[in-house]
């Protein structure tokens, strides 16, 4: 359940409701993230600097690549799902927060 996910604005002063405007729902950003790979006897293994827990091994580069986005992809879907479970039922604000590193 999000609650107060994205406040409602207005073109003009409250009461004119035909120029209610409801913001977009939010959606998944591209985000920049730093990839490692090491060539090792049996191909390639590769892992995301900025996020423990994603990780990959494969006999080719282009695997590894591959394979590491998948990984990436996997476990911010989990982080998303277990975050969700936690806070079923509880009034949350969500909102995009963007840095620069």
């Amino acid at each position: 359940m999000e609650c107060l996910q994205h406040k409602p604005t207005y073109a003009m002063h409250p009461v004119h409701w035909r120029n209610f405007k409801v913001a977009p729902e939010p959606s998944h950003a591209v985000i920049a993230l730093t990839a490692i790979y090491q060539k090792v006897p049996e191909g390639y293994i590769g892992f995301v600097e900025e996020l423990p827990g994603a990780n990959t091994q494969a006999a080719t580069l282009p695997e590894a690549r591959a394979n590491l986005r998948e990984a990436v992809e996997l476990v911010l879907q989990a982080s998303r799902e277990l975050t969700e479970r936690e806070l079923a039922g509880a009034e949350v604000i969500r909102e995009s927060l963007d840095v620069s590193a």
